[in-house]
């Protein structure tokens, strides 16, 4: 009886020692091969719609837009282009293209010549006489833009009066700091753009000779007719 307990005791002994049961160790991790995942090559997806076409046609638009506006102004003495300055001056320039696309200034003239000084056009179509149809209301002025009046610049002309700018402007043919803000009003004239070509065309209608007429002082004794405004 007794060889027979002790013949049991032994083979449990060796059951739970092949079974791993009761060692003071971390059973092993299984190992499961990793698997195998096909990552599909995804070609660049171009889009065809017409929003994203639009866009990208804008885009493209905007990189070979000038930077500035310009206007092509023929004159009888000569051809100026002048660039004009939307981001310093956005009233004044959406005033002025407004008359330039209404060719308001078509057939006005350089009414008022002071060498050293400037030459003013775009309210006149002869010497006395003053165009007032196509006439709009004074516009704001932005004289306090930074921008100044130097050799070269096209401003706004104007009474007294700091806010009644309308159509008429002017070339500076010298650097005319007295006319930048303060000035004598505390406000200035407003520059709002740059001739980029055509000053020898500003130095020839500097250079006429002037009169008197109608009571009006340093009118070009030959009128100088400005025959059109086009944006370029």
């Amino acid at each position: 009886m007794a060889n027979k307990v002790l013949r049991g005791l032994v083979i449990a002994i060796v059951t739970l020692g092949a079974c791993g049961c009761g060692q003071d160790t971390a059973p092993q991790e299984k190992t499961i091969p990793p698997k195998k995942i096909t990552v599909s090559k995804t070609e660049p997806v171009t889009s065809t719609s017409p929003g994203n076409s639009e866009i990208q046609a804008k885009s493209r638009a905007k990189e070979t837009a000038p930077a500035h506006p310009r206007v092509v102004m023929e004159t009888t003495l000569g051809k100026i282009v002048i660039e004009l300055n939307e981001k310093k001056a956005s009233i004044t320039v959406k005033n002025f293209l407004r008359y330039v696309d209404e060719e308001y200034y078509n057939g006005t003239i350089f009414h008022r010549v002071i060498p050293t000084f400037m030459i003013q056009g775009g309210g006149f179509t002869s010497l006395t006489e003053k165009k007032v149809q196509g006439l709009h209301e004074p516009i704001q002025n932005e004289a306090k833009n930074g921008l100044k009046n130097t050799v070269g610049t096209i401003a706004m002309a104007r009474t007294k009066a700091p806010h009644s700018a309308t159509s008429q402007f002017f070339i500076n043919v010298a650097d005319n700091r007295q006319l930048d803000p303060p000035s004598f009003d505390g406000w200035g004239y407003c520059v709002f753009g740059q001739v980029v070509e055509g000053m020898e065309t500003v130095d020839k209608i500097e250079s006429v000779a002037t009169t008197v007429r109608a009571g009006r002082r340093d009118v070009p004794a030959d009128p100088v007719i400005i025959q059109s405004v086009t944006v370029e």
